[in-house]
């Protein structure tokens, strides 16, 4: 690694590093309900500061690894509005208070950037020795974006979690809530608190989802800092956007079809590398296209609130 990557990769971490400090140390020392005012604000506090690094990286980089950042923010950040659903569903299972949530979102989302990251390097290492494998990811991609638009139950079920299982035989959980804290100490004996389980439940989901997203950004671009960076600001604004869509992201039944179509898309896009390689451009353009109008088509057709009820 030469200088230049040295002092790109420690800056970038060092700047993420301080957010995550400022965050959690300064901004929300105190445990609180998140507003809608407050998480609209960090929504567009991350997402200008993604605009921000772009613009950076177009002036420093070019407009090919601009491009390709912007796509693959875009992929990642409309891949994790499924997140958001399991972030509801969970929180909802489990009745955390609404002012423990930013905490387990904070911790949640640290462990995802930890795995994340492994997973990035992992497949950029395989698609550099085993070349095979941009098929399996692929026709992976193509299947799950498949699987996703049949597939109208998004119920989870924390109580068959296997690490949850294995974790209640380890270790004692307390029936109650704990001021906030994960672990607690008493008459003795150590005892993990549901908040914790719910962490738990919401690192190992994000594990999944990993699976599905990791390939998709590989499929726009091998370069490990575009990657890492664009996956990195995706997951950061993640926190912030649950909060300002949790009470209104029923509104937009149409975007898992959407969301469905860029894996597929994505998919077909690292099937036909070897045979004609679609130009960034035109990758940005029909993600942002099938976006927009999954959104239109939910608010254009809303759904009865009979259906809500079923569904």
């Amino acid at each position: 690694m030469s200088f230049d990557q040295i002092v790109l990769w420690g800056g970038f971490n060092f700047f993420i590093v301080l957010m995550l400090g400022l965050d959690l140390l300064v901004f929300n020392r105190q445990a609180h309900d998140v507003k809608l005012k407050e998480a609209l604000m960090w929504s567009g506090i991350w997402v200008t500061l993604a605009l921000l690094f772009n613009v950076g990286i177009y002036i420093f980089q070019g407009r090919q690894p601009a491009l390709e950042f912007l796509t693959g923010y875009l992929i990642e950040k409309s891949l994790s509005i499924d997140n958001i659903f399991v972030f509801i569903l969970v929180f909802s299972f489990f009745q955390v208070p609404a002012k423990y949530q930013h905490k387990v979102l904070f911790w949640g989302i640290f462990g995802a950037l930890l795995m994340r990251a492994v997973f990035i390097f992992g497949g950029l290492s395989l698609m550099k020795h085993f070349h095979g494998i941009i098929y399996i990811f692929g026709t992976f991609l193509i299947f799950t974006g498949i699987k996703l638009a049949l597939d109208k139950d998004k119920d989870i079920h924390p109580e068959k979690n296997v690490v949850l299982r294995i974790f209640r035989r380890m270790m004692p959980i307390t029936q109650t809530f704990r001021d906030g804290k994960f672990f607690v100490r008493e008459q003795g004996r150590s005892f993990a608190t549901p908040l914790f389980i719910v962490l738990l439940v919401i690192e190992t989901t994000d594990l999944i989802f990993a699976v599905d997203s990791i390939p998709a950004i590989l499929a726009v671009t091998r370069d490990p800092f575009i990657v890492y960076s664009s996956n990195v600001f995706a997951i950061l604004g993640l926190r912030a956007l649950y909060f300002a869509l949790a009470g209104t992201i029923h509104l937009f039944h149409y975007l898992h079809y959407g969301l469905a179509a860029i894996l597929v898309f994505v998919g077909a896009k690292m099937l036909m590398a070897d045979i004609y390689k679609i130009p960034i451009g035109v990758s940005l353009v029909v993600i942002l296209a099938v976006l927009l109008c999954s959104v239109a088509a939910s608010l254009i057709w809303p759904k009865l609130k009979e259906e809500r009820i079923l569904t």
